[in-house]
């Protein structure tokens, strides 16, 4: 598959050691990279300006923060048209518990990755909201046990 960006072998160096850890300092970037830290930074600025970075973020211990379910809903809504998939869409951007929604293809229209505290929450937000919302044909949830692999999302080459 042909590449959407003009990257280096440098780039790829960068990006793989900002998905590992987004915090560490420029002058850390460069030396783990191989490169002066001035080019560096400007190589990342043009990482973020061009939208392959498309930010940083802290990743939370959710059961440390007391919320100890995960769980994954997907979704099947009776129509599938345009309107109709933004506005179930547009729905997952106001449920807290919705951490990261997809839209996908085959038997389901939707895959909601969700956390919750504790599992009546998590029933409730099923039977309440996403069960009763408009449009919504099926739910099929299911709860996870542990998880086994949290890589960050892009694999690299070697």
């Amino acid at each position: 598959m042909p590449l959407k960006a003009d990257l280096d072998a440098i780039d790829w160096k960068i990006l793989r050691e900002l998905q590992q850890d987004g915090r560490m300092t420029n002058v850390e970037l460069s030396s783990r990279v191989g490169i002066s830290a001035p080019p560096c930074l400007r190589r990342v600025r043009r990482l973020e300006e061009a939208g392959i970075i498309r930010g940083y973020r802290a990743l939370l211990n959710a059961p440390a923060l007391g919320m100890d379910v995960v769980a994954f809903c997907l979704i099947g809504l009776h129509h599938q048209a345009d309107a109709e998939l933004k506005t179930f869409a547009e729905r997952t951007r106001g449920w807290p518990i919705v951490r990261d929604a997809w839209m996908v293809s085959g038997e389901s229209d939707f895959l909601l990755h969700c956390v919750a505290s504790d599992l009546g929450a998590f029933q409730t937000f099923v039977i309440e909201e996403l069960a009763s919302a408009p449009n919504v044909d099926t739910v099929r949830t299911a709860l996870t046990i542990r998880r086994v692999k949290d890589e960050g999302l892009v694999a690299f080459p070697a």
